[in-house]
């Protein structure tokens, strides 16, 4: 082109030169043109802002679609089912033997009709519900066409259950996924939350002249009016914090921008010369183990001569959204365990912690065990996992998908709400949570009284954007403190250099904890292990008072040189006791522990640490 550019030229002047005379035109050499390189990369934060305007509006979508499914992921759940319905219709021998049971069932039912028209004795049902299924359990469900409806529904129940799992080729979290969302939609269709197909609900109906269904809509609207105005429900105002649940005796001795540290005093002549920390979970209010003075943990161990110290955490909001783990566990445990080792010097602590409070504890023991500090005398943790690899149905609410989701979530609003989170944690039960509620509240318009831990439980908190972020992934997600990852301080800890002794607590019926992931401890420690599986769920089962009807306990020590035992092993060789734990702890908290001696004349404002406040402290009281 520049050489074409060249002859137009030189001939244009030549046609302008006098004839006979050449004219020379100088022409200038043509530099190369170098090509466009794209800008180094430290440089791409000064590019346009495309790139982030468009990240902002995919987080600002999917915070504005999870508000509207309580935080649930639709495309993990499209992925789960496209996964699932995909293999089953390639899947002919899945299908026949579906299409089989559909007869079968079908035939039994048929036969059932039958037998239950005839009359005379009691027909032997078909199918029998699961044992923690009760909703079928009154007398007024054996009567025709009622046992005719909960038969078909248990039938039809049980044949999603055959549909939806063991299909090959589905992985084991879309099958879990697909079976769990399908078991919410047929609890959500149960003849027993309807009034034409409930006996109860219609012989309550014509008993009251339907003034049940009146004063069910009255309840209905009163649960909403208060969910809309951000108030706790009815009832929870007879349990005041401070008033009714955490009244024991105590003082605020330190405070920072996370925590608050309440020290309790023993109310026994001789002492226990080791103090007992104990460190809740961050996303539960800390009096669950200090509720009503029958059921409180810590007036249990003062009456024992311990010394507690317990941290109620700060609930946090938007300005908090870049608090770490890592925040949690050195301007929390480790401020805690500073200020105790000042009050009571020269004595190693009992440092106890409640499910996830149970896991960043294993995680400073892990970090203070690798840099040499010995002030931990022992370990106690309360229904805490460290592995998380069978952490229940929970684990259907984690995969890369459902994360990412909740990420953006909690980056518009800067944390997580409480009210988001319950809505997972009332799924995993829904039949006692929502549907049992649904029937006695709004249907038969009975109003169950509400009791302190209920009342608890309406008190919830909030989870940092940035922690809880780092708590999702770097545990549930990839599981990097059980498989040596996880980073403390920019090294990594090792569950393994603990080695003072573990006392563990696993629940029977729990549903964020199952005990046998809480046995993992066994695998992950090399220190001597208490291991202790007692009645009841994951605060019920822990809030065990002595007294407290139908509880009972299994125990047993593996200590370091003894072999593993897998958990259903362990339970048949485990003591069995009737009654509370809560005497067992204590026993081994004392073998654990000095001779009791005389109260010390020390106390926290001679150690430096005034008193700031008395017990429960501001930070509880914060909505």
């Amino acid at each position: 082109m520049a050489e074409r550019r060249r002859t137009r030229l030189s001939k244009k002047r030549a046609i302008a030169a006098p004839p006979g005379r050449k004219i020379r035109v100088p022409v200038k050499p043509m530099l190369p043109i170098p090509p466009k390189s794209p800008p180094p990369l430290e440089d791409l934060g000064n590019l346009p802002l495309t790139t982030e305007i468009g990240e902002d509006l995919d987080r600002a979508f999917h915070a504005s679609v999870a508000r509207l499914t309580s935080g649930l992921s639709p495309a993990a759940l499209m992925g789960a089912f496209l996964d699932w319905g995909t293999h089953l219709a390639t899947a002919p021998g899945k299908q026949l033997e579906l299409i089989d049971k559909t007869i079968r069932k079908l035939m039994r039912l048929g036969q059932y009709c039958i037998r239950s028209r005839e009359g005379g004795q009691p027909v032997e049902p078909c199918i029998e519900p699961l044992p923690q299924d009760h909703r079928f359990s009154a007398v007024e469900w054996q009567a025709w066409p009622f046992n005719v409806t909960y038969q078909s529904f248990l039938l039809q129940q049980q044949w999603w259950y055959n549909a939806t799992t063991h299909v090959n080729g589905v992985t084991k979290q879309h099958e879990r996924v697909v079976e769990f969302v399908t078991r919410q939609l047929l609890d959500m269709a149960a003849p027993s939350n309807f009034i034409p197909t409930n006996p109860l609900v219609l012989q309550k109906t014509l008993e009251t002249g339907g003034m049940n269904l009146f004063q069910g809509m009255r309840n209905l609207f009163e649960d909403w009016e208060r969910v809309m105005a951000g108030r706790k429900p009815i009832g929870a105002d007879k349990f005041q914090v401070g008033r009714d649940v955490a009244r024991a005796p105590g003082r605020v001795i330190y405070r920072n921008h996370l925590i608050e540290l309440i020290q309790y005093l023993p109310t026994t002549a001789k002492v226990r010369p080791e103090p007992v920390l104990i460190v809740p979970a961050w996303i539960m209010k800390y009096y669950i183990l200090d509720l009503s003075p029958e059921n409180s943990l810590v007036r249990y161990l003062v009456e024992q001569g311990f010394t507690v110290f317990m941290i109620s955490w700060r609930n946090p909001t938007e300005s908090d959204r870049s608090l770490s783990l890592d925040n949690y566990r050195t301007d929390g445990i480790m401020a805690a365990v500073k200020a105790i080792r000042t009050i009571v010097p020269r004595q190693r602590i009992h440092a106890t912690g409640y499910c996830l409070g149970g896991t960043l504890l294993l995680i400073a023991a892990a970090a203070m065990a690798r840099d040499g500090d010995d002030s931990l005398k022992s370990v106690s943790l309360f229904a805490a996992e460290a592995d998380f690899t069978e952490a229940g149905e929970l684990m259907l609410f984690i995969n890369e998908s459902q994360v990412n989701f909740l990420e953006d979530l909690m980056w518009q609003q800067g944390y997580l709400d409480a009210k988001q989170m319950a809505g997972a944690f009332q799924l995993l039960r829904s039949n006692d949570l929502i549907w049992s509620r649904w029937i006695s509240q709004y249907l038969m318009g009975e109003r169950e009284p509400i009791n302190d831990l209920m009342a608890w439980n309406a008190d919830a908190t909030r989870l940092p954007f940035r922690m809880h972020s780092e708590y999702l992934r770097r545990l549930f997600l990839n599981n990097d403190l059980a498989e040596g990852r996880f980073h403390a301080e920019g090294r990594p800890v090792a569950l393994t250099d603990i080695r003072v002794p573990i006392f563990a607590l696993g629940t029977e019926y729990d549903h964020v904890a199952p005990w046998r992931s809480v046995y993992k401890i066994h695998l992950l420690s090399d220190a001597d292990v208490t291991f202790v599986l007692t009645a009841g769920g994951h605060n019920a089962g822990v809030v065990s008072e002595p007294g407290h009807p139908d509880r009972s306990y299994h125990v047993m020590t593996r200590f370091a040189q003894d072999h593993y035992l897998d958990p259903d092993t362990w339970r048949a060789r485990a003591q069995y006791h009737e009654g509370s734990w809560w005497p067992e702890w204590v026993e081994w908290l004392a073998a654990n522990s000095g001779a009791p001696q005389e109260q010390p004349d020390i106390g926290a404002e001679d150690a430096g640490y005034a008193p700031l406040a008395e017990a429960p402290g501001s930070y509880v009281l914060e909505p």
